[in-house]
């Protein structure tokens, strides 16, 4: 296994973990209740739900793809 294909599988991992502390941000009370009068979720929860979705998507992309070559 070549080492493209390794950073992505940790990307992977690292991205998923960021979801999922993001989507358990979601579900605190303070956070619904920001999201019921603002219409949105903090910053810190926004970018773990961000950051998280782009690390998992490249992580993705690299773990399927980093190994190829011409």
């Amino acid at each position: 296994m070549n080492l493209w294909r390794l950073l992505g599988i940790a990307l992977l991992i690292v991205g998923g973990g960021l979801l999922y502390f993001g989507w358990q941000a979601t579900e605190a009370l303070d956070e619904q209740v920001r999201e019921m009068v603002s219409g949105q979720y903090s910053d810190e929860t926004m970018w773990q739900l961000i950051g998280g979705a782009a690390a998992a998507v490249v992580g993705l992309l690299l773990a399927l793809f980093g190994g190829k070559t011409r």
